[in-house]
């Protein structure tokens, strides 16, 4: 027989830690959320008074110094304003992302408790997920069913669960997903669908999270949300009069019929599938605090260094083939010497390397796949020429430096789409943080040129690539464009990623102990921007700023 799950109640002995693995946060969806109406308040005077036992923790960025976003575990103190690197200095995901599965009938509070996880947890990087967004999409007889309540939507079969167990997949493997919206007012799809990404741990929750076989082992822990059947019930009614836009009658016909049966059959003999039950849902803070300090030592396990790796790796080789290099002609040469010049004003620094990036941007176009094409000329002849081979071109700019090379590709491609990446270089471990991404729809269609100024180690410009790959952009189709690199650049991103073609107006041998290209150009966005110098120790072409 299985063992049952424990049980996390008020005094827990602190020498039974829960069962479970990893999870941090903040990408949580809203749902179960009561409008202020008058049914809501009526059925709130029903509800015993539940109280977080915390106080809400204040949202931070990574130029607050007053409260800086720090982890703290019991041996370090993390920083925590990005998301770490989460794959190997060979470019590959060394983990899967963390799931966690948060089972309980309906209107248990399993959203809430997965909330308040996410809330103490503190971390960017967390993808709530709910089994609500997977219902079957109904047949016209169906739909008439559910009209008049006589759909049963707590049953296993309403749930589209090759989709679910599709998508977790995938976000475990640490790509982008598109998820449905679901529409319970009219018990349909929408037509627009959501995406996810950058999770490092999952939280999928639902009534059925724990039915399925495939869905149990995608889930590292599972846990149990009991909450008392009345107090369901007034939740349900509150939310599905509010919410959904039920009557009174028709919610207690659906329970009695539909939700009370299923709950009985299907979803309460799986609590004996958890590893941790949590009585009273989100009003139990003594199991809530067991569950997050248990992910915060799963984080702390799984960190990577991969700047370090870089720097000691595929050094000594000669340069691969997917490199190419601007001709050096005395013209590309003279230009150089500009921008390299400490002396040159920011005016002619700014001038010269938009001439260099223009003409980088050009060779660049030579790469990209071309077929034969007639065309008929004003004089009515035929002329045999090129025309490009691929659906669509799109830039994506790795901030801030980056940002400067999109004039040049908007001036020679017309309709060019634009995306970006904000990566900063984290001052404690010196590892690169995503922070931000904004890519256009439909993505992984297009060829993408991949913009940087300058690359030293390839730290920033392989996290970047690795976002690309993962919204499913093919290898052969990015190419990585910067002014100005060096050879341990070259050979990370080469060696990370073989088939992606890598373009640049120079390459330097040697990067400094601070990660700094010698000789180099100095930091191409403080001499582009005009602004302040940044502090010692941070890497020229990877630290961005958002002011």
């Amino acid at each position: 027989m299985a063992a049952p799950p424990a049980r996390a109640d008020a005094d827990p002995s602190p020498t039974s830690p829960p069962t479970a693995r990893d999870t941090p946060g903040r990408q949580a969806e809203k749902s179960e959320t009561a409008c202020e109406d008058r049914n809501a308040e009526s059925l709130d005077r029903l509800l015993p008074p539940v109280g977080t036992g915390r106080s809400p923790r204040k949202r931070t960025t990574s130029q607050c110094k007053s409260e800086p976003p720090l982890l703290r575990t019991s041996k370090r103190t993390i920083y925590t304003a990005g998301r770490p690197p989460w794959y190997n200095e060979h470019g590959t995901q060394s983990k899967e992302a963390f799931a966690i599965g948060l089972g309980g009938g309906s209107a248990s509070g399993k959203t809430t408790v997965a909330r308040m996880i996410i809330e103490a947890l503190d971390v960017p990087w967390v993808v709530l997920l709910s089994m609500d967004s997977f219902y079957k999409v109904l047949t016209e007889q169906q739909q008439e069913q559910a009209a008049h309540n006589n759909f049963n939507f707590d049953h296993p079969d309403a749930f589209d669960f090759d989709l679910i167990i599709s998508t977790l997949k995938k976000l475990k493997q640490g790509k982008s997903v598109k998820v449905p919206i679901y529409d319970f007012t009219t018990h349909s799809r929408k037509k627009d669908w959501k995406t996810l990404y950058g999770a490092n741990v999952i939280i999928f929750e639902g009534i059925m999270a724990f039915a399925d076989k495939t869905l149990l082992e995608l889930l590292d822990m599972k846990i149990f949300v009991d909450t008392d059947s009345d107090i369901r019930l007034v939740r349900r009614l509150r939310r599905d009069i509010s919410e959904r836009g039920r009557d009174i009658e028709g919610v207690i016909k659906q329970y009695n019929k539909f939700v009370k049966p299923s709950f009985d059959q299907y979803i309460q003999p799986t609590m004996r599938l958890a590893d941790i039950v949590v009585p009273r849902g989100s009003g139990n803070t003594v199991a809530i605090d067991l569950i997050v300090q248990h992910v915060h030592s799963q984080l702390e396990e799984r960190e990577l260094s991969v700047r370090a790796a870089l720097a000691s790796a595929h050094q000594c080789h000669p340069l691969p083939r997917t490199l190419s290099v601007l001709k050096s002609t005395p013209q590309v040469r003279g230009m150089h010497t500009i921008i390299r010049d400490k002396e040159t004003s920011r005016d002619e620094f700014i001038f010269y390397s938009k001439r260099l990036m223009r003409l980088l941007i050009e060779h660049a176009l030579s790469f990209l796949p071309f077929q034969d094409c007639v065309v008929q000329t004003p004089q009515g002849q035929d002329y045999a020429g090129k025309c490009y081979a691929g659906k669509q071109i799109t830039g994506v700019s790795i901030l801030r430096a980056g940002e400067t090379m999109e004039p040049a590709l908007r001036a020679v491609c017309k309709d060019v789409r634009i995306g970006t990446i904000l990566i900063q270089t984290n001052q404690l471990t010196g590892e690169p943080e995503l922070h931000y991404l904004r890519l256009p729809k439909d993505i992984s269609d297009d060829h993408v040129i991949l913009m940087d100024c300058t690359v030293s180690t390839g730290a920033a410009a392989m996290m970047a690539v690795r976002v690309l790959l993962d919204h499913d952009v093919p290898e052969d189709k990015i190419f990585l464009l910067s002014l100005l690199m060096a050879e341990m650049g070259v050979h990370s991103v080469a060696y990370a990623f073989p088939r992606v073609r890598i373009i640049t107006t120079a390459v330097d041998k040697r990067v400094n102990d601070l990660f700094r290209i010698i000789p180099g150009i100095g930091n191409f966005g403080d001499r582009y921007f005009g602004t302040d110098a940044v502090p010692d120790g941070s890497d020229e072409e990877e630290v961005a700023y958002t002011g």
